[in-house]
């Protein structure tokens, strides 16, 4: 049997290719697992897009509305952050620790603001120039560094690194650029995003130039003249002819 093994001929105690055996069937296994979670893996990705729209939208409407729209930035990252805890510690082989699973969490609140504040910025500038060229280049850092804190792969100090600094200047760049391009649409015509408002208040305002006068009434307390009143009648002298028939006798 020693021998046997020594010629390297196989032997059931030592099946040809159980490495190999064992590490098809891990891939089988992975790739099974992966099938089978395939409806889950579509809601945590569909889940970062939604959470995120919804963000971007709430950012950008917020002054409008604040309170409906906390409330749209809330839901939106709740369902950001349900999207997270799905695809990096449910969904994956290896679970972080209870450190790097705060970490996560809190990168990828921050991740889903920047986002949303880039895609929003831009999505709205002609509606909120002003708002939206500070939106713009805050969520390009924001998601920049919401990224590099969040994966495992990158160290942090790549934030202060080449890139760091190339999306620094071009974040200050953007800024620069739309906030002239802001103001050149706010100084034009049909500037801004009124929603309706401006409309409205246009309306009100030539409402009392439109509107025709009201009828003069003959009310004497309404200022109106009195209608003339016919004259008395004289009284009738006597001897005149008054249709008695005395007159004829004189």
């Amino acid at each position: 049997m020693a021998q046997a093994h020594l010629l390297g001929i196989a032997t059931p105690e030592t099946p040809v290719g159980s490495t190999t055996g064992r590490a098809a069937r891990r891939k089988e296994h992975t790739r099974q697992a992966r099938r089978r979670s395939l409806s889950a893996r579509y809601l945590g990705y569909v889940g970062y897009f939604v959470g995120a729209g919804l963000i971007s939208g709430a950012v950008v409407h917020h002054p409008l509305d604040p309170d409906r729209y906390t409330r749209i930035a809330l839901y939106g990252a709740g369902v950001f952050l349900a999207a997270t805890i799905l695809n990096e510690f449910l969904l994956t082989r290896e679970r972080p620790g209870p450190a790097r699973m705060l970490t996560v969490i809190v990168a990828s609140l921050m991740l889903s603001f920047g986002i949303g504040m880039l895609s929003g910025g831009l999505q709205h500038f002609d509606d909120f120039p002003a708002r939206g060229a500070v939106l713009v280049p805050t969520g390009l850092v924001v998601s920049f560094v919401a990224f590099v804190v969040k994966d495992p792969d990158t160290p942090a100090r790549r934030i202060f690194g080449l890139v760091g600094l190339a999306v620094l200047l071009t974040a200050a760049l953007t800024f620069y650029g739309l906030r002239e391009l802001a103001a050149s649409m706010e100084t034009g015509p049909g500037g801004g995003h009124s929603h309706g408002t401006a409309e409205e208040t246009g309306h009100d305002e030539h409402a009392p130039a439109t509107q025709p006068a009201p009828a003069a009434t003959t009310s004497p307390s309404a200022g109106a003249p009195a209608p003339a009143r016919s004259a008395p009648s004289q009284p009738t002298p006597r001897g005149s002819v008054a249709g008695d028939g005395h007159a004829h006798g004189h």
